[in-house]
């Protein structure tokens, strides 16, 4: 009986070691380790002791024939093996430089090592079996843990120190269990400020010697100059791209530096009409481009980084569609009670690879088109963050051959009453 019991708990063990090694492999070497400790943690309370039980010596002395005496003894010590390597799984958790708290069902504390209470200000063994909502004075991770925990709560100021900033992730395990990580950022977020004012220091410094360089290269006409006349041109268009690329990375620069957008009434009805313009302009006559506003509402936000976010979309769309094609822009209302502008296009289309990857900075699907077509590779990295600055979401549809749709949804909190005297179509 006794020997059945052992046996028992080491199969325990090993299914729960194996199941921390699943969900490791699932998700990232990295975490394959985490799951791996922190399951161990909950496995200390089912190793056995490093001294003999007394129950189990009786039977050992009731059972004096040497095989059982044997087996009763490479049980014992394939227990005590394993009850070793638990505890060394355990003490590799509490030395981890991430926080790393293992959750019960009720969301209450089970256990927490070293780095929790360095970065949440956990105490041990106070907050042994409390809420962890209580036991944490950040309202957004409280806010955070209340709701919806499937997306991670990036760049949180931790609660012991304001200038260092956190990154939460939460592991579901069995029984409702969960495992919540928190990682210190704080030099990538340093690391990242860098970048940003570097490249906000030499946009600035470059846009007046382009400025210059521009100017001069308009004071040549190539009529007087018939032998340079192709390269003249070329140099126009190119001064006049880097001069593009300077602003759109002056615009990204502002926007990542920018807390809040603005609060102001946006009347779609004249900005819808402008964005029309700009496309046929663009377009010269060499597609059909149509307007639907069907929503019959305003938008509540910032009139300049909107009108320069939808304005990307409609000139992606004007460069990436071959003559002939349709380009549609709607403005529709929302189930929720939210809106969306969208442009759809019958252009070439994007394989689905490409698709997470159009709001990266410089990213292009096809370079040579790209450059064909005069494109920054900013644009839709400037949409993304005027998106976000308006908690919007930014939707892609695409197929290869049939076209895209790119749509900015808004939430209903900042759909206002559409201005009746907003302007004309």
């Amino acid at each position: 009986m006794l020997r059945g019991n052992g046996a028992t708990k080491q199969v325990w063990i090993v299914v729960a070691l194996a199941a921390g090694a699943a969900l490791g492999w699932a998700t990232g070497h990295f975490w394959m380790v985490v799951a791996i400790v922190a399951l161990a943690a909950l496995l200390a309370s089912l190793a056995l002791p490093e001294h003999k039980d007394p129950d189990m010596l009786d039977a050992l002395s009731a059972d004096a024939s040497a095989p059982a005496l044997q087996q009763s003894r490479r049980t014992l010590t394939r227990a005590r093996r394993l009850a070793k390597q638990t505890r060394a799984l355990r003490d590799a958790a509490a030395a981890l430089p991430d926080a790393v708290v293992l959750l019960d069902h009720d969301d209450r504390i089970r256990w927490f090592n070293h780095a929790a209470e360095r970065l949440l200000g956990l105490v041990h063994p106070r907050d042994r079996g409390a809420l962890l909502t209580a036991c944490v004075s950040s309202e957004p991770v409280r806010e955070w843990l209340r709701g919806d925990t499937g997306q991670p709560l990036n760049e949180v100021p931790a609660p012991t120190d304001p200038n260092a900033f956190l990154s939460f992730n939460i592991i579901p395990l069995a029984h409702g269990e969960r495992l919540l990580l928190a990682r210190d950022i704080s030099t990538v977020m340093r690391l990242e400020q860098v970048r940003r004012d570097f490249v906000s220091n030499v946009s600035h410094e470059l846009r007046t010697p382009l400025t210059v360089i521009h100017g001069y290269l308009e004071l040549v006409e190539p009529a007087d100059v018939p032998a340079l006349a192709p390269v003249l041109g070329e140099m126009r268009v190119q001064s006049r791209r880097m001069g593009q690329i300077v602003e759109d990375l002056l615009t990204l620069s502002r926007l990542e530096t920018q807390q809040l957008a603005g609060d102001e009434d946006v009347a779609m009805r004249p900005l819808l009409a402008t964005l029309r313009k700009e496309a046929e302009a663009l377009s010269a006559g060499r597609h059909a481009i149509t307007l639907e506003n069907e929503a019959g509402c305003d938008l509540r936000g910032s009139p300049r980084d909107l009108h320069s976010a939808f304005s990307n979309l409609v000139s992606n769309a004007v460069r990436y569609t071959p003559d002939g094609g349709r380009i549609t822009l709607r403005w529709q209302r929302e189930a929720d009670g939210g809106a969306r502008f969208s442009v759809s296009d019958t252009g070439y289309g994007i394989p689905a690879q490409h698709i997470p990857r159009l709001t990266e900075r410089f990213y292009r699907v096809s370079s040579s088109r790209s450059r064909e077509t005069g494109g920054t590779g900013l644009g839709l990295s400037i949409v993304k963050h005027v998106l976000a600055l308006h908690h919007a979401r930014f939707e892609v549809e695409s197929e290869p051959g049939r076209g895209s749709t790119f749509a900015c949804v808004f939430g209903a909190e900042r759909v206002v009453p559409a201005d009746k005297d907003g302007g004309d179509d």
